[in-house]
């Protein structure tokens, strides 16, 4: 049976905001606007604040919330 970690930040997030949606999305909105313009230029202008986003999202979020979980769990164990 799989079980949550309670240390992960996904574990609290609703079906849109897990990893797997936020990549689906950046995948679909940088393909979408090269398909609908096939202009290189407005890709990219498209495609920098959506990879953004998802690094920020994807990458250091999490890291930024299990680096509180383990303070929180330090500071209450200490009391």
């Amino acid at each position: 049976m799989y079980k949550k970690d309670p240390e992960s930040p996904w574990t609290y997030k609703p079906w849109w905001c897990q990893p797997w949606s936020i990549l689906l999305t950046s995948i679909t909105v940088i393909s979408a606007s090269w398909t609908l313009t096939k202009t290189i230029w407005i890709t990219a202008g498209v495609s920098i604040p959506v990879l953004v986003w998802m690094s920020y999202f994807l990458l250091l979020w999490p890291r930024l919330m299990r680096r509180h979980y383990q303070q929180t769990q330090n500071s209450v164990s200490e009391e």
